[in-house]
């Protein structure tokens, strides 16, 4: 008898483990027409193996890429991950002018994963162009980027892609423009009206959507007046009144302006998906890991009850910014720029985020073989007494590396003159692969084993580059490098 009960007990037992073994293969699940921004501007990226596994794990079916390198497209080969290339802006006047040039271009970065003989690559989208009409970039794509949308779909239709395959361009929220802060009084800028015709009207014949980047950060970081709650989804203040609409977030005003701006020229029913949103984690004052997990958790939670918003009820597609940190990335529009990532540099999550929508409190899977680089620092020797060259040596270590976590109202804000020198030589070390002639700063420098990290300000280890298999992004690696040695010598 207690034999039959131990193997009754033993028959539940596997059952139960079998059924969690079954959950754990089919892997998580998140919100239908969620995905993901991958950017490549990292001095030590991640493996392109590595992040496909990552995505995987954390149920993310849809990523944006900003380039088509082969070996990133390549490692979505066999997935059922839906892949969206890009086009960077620096090839938009070689494509608006050669047809020939696009279709080389679809020949060697669609055809040959699309019909690859080692597994099908899903690429659904091209986006040609990255945000081409900016203010900051004062025209300098606008006449190129239609004629390139052009040639590019010719090229995909040529090829037999068409019916698979859509062309679109990314582009930033600033095309369009309200003169109050009402949704209905918006409209296409006057000085891109035009261009911008031209592209819905590709857009509409080919059912291809209108593809927009909305950040409710941006709009905190660029007034300081700006009311901090409507940045969020959980606000219970200010609201903007427009006609029958309420809107008690930037994010819901900012697409109907959108689609009214469609309405007003002639396409109230175009598909909108938001190609990039998120939220940085440092850099700026409001960039925290809080404010990213309060927004996250609200962008969600908003996207699986498929509410939508006033003008666009239902379910909408977007894709977070970004996967993880880059290093590379240009702070011109601020320090926060190297911080959108949800992931760490090696893959590690920053803040609990539930990719189903279901607004749980839990971390998602971390990346999966990361190989890191030897357990060691470099900081300010202790031997050091006299700190009166410390500011040019942390400015050398600066223009080398990424110390953008030193500002005010960053993770680092709170260290002392020492403190900021150890992390830049640190981070100039890391940089560098910790080579030992990089940990020097004229003797001030010592090579340490016990992690000098305090507080919210952390000291990296590096990883082992993928960029070193990678040609593309080991040229902008060396380039950076160089940049850094010139800057450093004749300024």
């Amino acid at each position: 008898m207690a034999q039959a009960e131990f193997s009754l007990w033993g028959f539940c037992l596997i059952l139960i483990l079998a059924h969690y073994q079954l959950q754990g293969a089919r892997g998580a699940e998140s919100i239908p027409g969620l995905g993901i921004n991958w950017g490549a501007l990292a001095s030590h990226p991640l493996n392109p193996n590595i992040v496909v596994n990552l995505l995987k794990d954390n149920g993310i079916k849809k990523v944006k890429l900003f380039d088509a390198d082969s070996w990133v497209v390549s490692s979505f080969s066999g997935t059922d991950i839906e892949v969206m290339v890009g086009i960077p802006n620096n090839q938009l006047s070689k494509f608006a002018g050669s047809s020939g040039d696009a279709e080389d271009w679809v020949k060697e970065n669609l055809t040959r994963h699309v019909h690859s003989h080692h597994g099908a690559v899903n690429i659904r989208y091209v986006s040609v162009g990255n945000e081409p009409f900016l203010k900051d970039f004062n025209g300098m794509y606008v006449k190129t980027t239609f004629p390139a949308m052009e040639n590019i779909q010719r090229a995909i239709d040529k090829a037999g892609l068409g019916d698979t395959v859509k062309v679109t361009t990314a582009l930033n929220a600033d095309v369009y423009e309200s003169p109050s802060e009402k949704p209905s009084e918006g409209d296409f800028r006057s000085d891109i009206r035009d261009d911008i015709k031209e592209i819905l009207g590709f857009l509409h014949e080919r059912n291809s959507p209108f593809l927009v980047n909305i950040y409710p950060f941006l709009s905190l970081f660029q007034d300081d007046h700006f009311p901090e709650e409507l940045a969020f989804f959980d606000s219970k203040g200010k609201t903007i009144d427009d006609k029958d609409a309420q809107y008690s977030n930037v994010f819901d005003a900012n697409l109907d302006t959108l689609v009214w701006s469609l309405k007003k020229a002639g396409y109230p029913d175009m598909k909108i998906v938001v190609g990039e949103i998120g939220w940085p984690t440092d850099g700026n004052k409001n960039a925290n890991t809080y404010n990213a997990k309060r927004f996250y958790q609200g962008l969600l939670k908003k996207m699986a009850s498929k509410k939508g918003t006033p003008l666009r009820p239902g379910g909408m597609d977007m894709y977070l910014f970004s996967l993880s940190d880059e290093n590379l990335k240009s702070i011109a529009p601020g320090n926060f720029e190297r911080h959108w990532g949800i992931f760490r540099y090696d893959g590690r999550p920053k803040f609990p985020i539930d990719f189903s929508g279901e607004g749980q409190d839990k971390w998602p899977v971390a990346a999966k073989g990361v190989v890191y680089q030897e357990h060691k620092w470099c900081v300010l020797s202790g031997d050091v007494k006299n700190f009166s060259l410390l500011p040019s040596a942390l400015d050398y270590a600066c223009a080398g590396a990424d110390c953008t976590s030193l500002g005010f109202g960053c993770s680092c804000e709170n260290q002392d003159l020492p403190g900021n020198a150890s992390y830049a030589f640190n981070q100039y070390f890391q940089t560098r692969d910790q080579s030992v002639e990089a940990c020097d700063f004229s003797g001030m420098a010592t090579i340490v084993t016990q992690d000098p990290s305090r507080g919210t300000c952390f000291f990296p280890i590096e990883i082992e580059s993928a960029a070193l298999m990678l040609p593309t992004m080991h040229t902008l690696r060396t380039l950076f490098i160089a940049f850094s040695f010139f800057f450093i010598t004749f300024t």
